[in-house]
């Protein structure tokens, strides 16, 4: 790393651009590479509500093959065994059965996303060849003989500085700024609704009585997604697409309303809920772009295939598209040669497969159970309870494919700690744990 006269680093070999999950991930496992990373962040910390907060299985035993299990299990969380279905007011049917997958990966964890990202970031700054940048806000891709060399960023006093860098990689989310600078557009897919987010306390007599797990209610046009915590629950309330202007207009004692009807239990909590402006809202999108990069560019994570909360499966799966990034990436920037188009378009295609067979679920599931429960037409939704009731051994793949999903990816050998891979090749450029090279 280079560093300016005011101790910013104005050259790396690999600028990151946002620091969600990909982006440390991704930072970590380079940095861990002997390779000199960069990531800037926007933010001053990691702690804005209402992210994704489930940690998969895939990821739990990520974390587990990178050395940071025991630090992942002194953060505060729940381990959720399954998701459930409502069939009635009393009455639920199991869609995904994790604890069938085999121990210790038989759950999936609900811990909040900035004490997940705290500890990563954490593991990655023990590395001599890693720096993060908070409230430093990328602008753009900076452009030469048609290749991005770095960013354009505005740091904490509003001043803007270029970053020069071999390969740039952009994490920012949805909203990337180095994807759009870039040219690229996503194709977009129809999602029927958008997300708001809220917390509602936990009682001691709850946490002792409920056995932790992800269920949706349904009861036209309203549909609730509860997820436990140790000491509150995370809800997501789901609205038809377009209609956040007509619930502001009702006002915070309407939407108690609603979420009453939905879960009569947490009624006599719901002052917890000041004023709807106090609520965040998603809007959701679910998109794909068709190429990830251009030369000296990378797309990972959202920035490359926005996810809807169906299944709760964004996190992880920009997690995976991380360590597929720097499987691919890390011998050949180790060796100071810079990507070329097919070498990044690798990562696209390691990953294209899982992407796409989680997108087509989630549209499924908008099409058949979400769309109709909010025109007020069960028939989907009846239809996936009746097949559940007759085949109830589906929630065994179903939870494992909820749980680790398609593609998941295990740790490179050089990002390993050396106990983890006593006798075998550690070198970048050797082959590493799924016998690729």
């Amino acid at each position: 790393m280079e560093l300016g006269h005011d101790g910013a680093v104005d050259r790396t070999t690999c600028l990151i651009g946002g620091g969600g999950p990909a982006g440390i991930m991704l930072g970590l496992l380079l940095a861990r590479a002997g390779i000199d990373v960069t990531v800037v962040e926007k933010h001053g910390d990691f702690l804005r509500d209402f992210r994704g907060d489930t940690v998969h299985a895939s990821t739990l035993r990520l974390l587990d093959e990178l050395g940071l299990g025991e630090r992942f299990a002194e953060i505060p969380h729940t381990d959720l065994s399954d998701y459930r279905l409502p069939i009635d007011d009393h009455r639920t049917i199991v869609l995904g059965d994790f604890s069938k997958i085999g121990k210790p990966y038989d759950h999936i964890a609900m811990a909040p996303q900035w004490d997940l990202l705290s500890m990563l970031a954490d593991a990655a700054r023990s590395e001599p060849n890693f720096r993060l940048i908070m409230n430093t806000a990328t602008l753009g891709p900076v452009v030469d003989s048609g290749r991005v060399i770095g960013a354009r960023v505005r740091l904490r006093d509003g001043t803007e500085q270029v970053l020069r860098a071999d390969l740039t990689v952009a994490c920012e989310g949805r909203d990337s700024p180095l994807r759009d600078g870039a040219g690229l557009t996503p194709k977009e897919y129809r999602v029927p609704y958008d997300v708001w987010w809220f917390r509602l306390s936990r009682t001691a007599a709850e946490r002792r009585a409920q056995q932790p797990t992800l269920m949706p209610k349904i009861s036209h046009p309203d549909i609730l997604l509860t997820m436990a915590h140790q000491d509150y629950y995370q809800l997501a309330y789901l609205a038809p697409t377009g209609s956040a202007d007509r619930l502001r207009a009702e006002g915070i004692d309407s939407f108690r309303r609603r979420i009453a009807k939905l879960r009569p239990d947490l009624a006599d909590r719901l002052d917890e809920l000041r004023s709807m402006a106090e609520l965040p809202l998603l809007q959701v999108k679910l998109n794909r772009l068709r190429r990830w990069h251009r030369p000296g560019l990378l797309c990972i994570g959202d920035a490359a295939h926005a996810m809807s909360p169906s299944g709760g499966v964004g996190v992880n799966l920009a997690i995976q598209d991380a360590v597929a990034a720097a499987r691919v990436l890390a011998p050949i920037l180790s060796e100071g040669r810079t990507p070329t188009g097919d070498d990044l378009d690798r990562v696209r295609r390691r990953r294209l497969f899982p992407t796409v067979f989680l997108q087509t679920g989630q549209r499924v599931l908008h099409k058949t159970i979400y769309e109709p429960a909010m025109a007020g037409h069960r028939g989907g939704f009846e239809l996936f309870v009746i097949m559940m009731r007759l085949l109830p051994w589906m929630s065994i793949p179903l939870g494992r494919l909820i749980a680790i999903g398609p593609g998941a990816e295990h740790a490179p050998d050089f990002a390993r700690p050396a106990v983890d891979v006593a006798g075998s090749d550690r070198s970048i450029t050797g082959t590493d744990h799924d016998g690729h090279r």
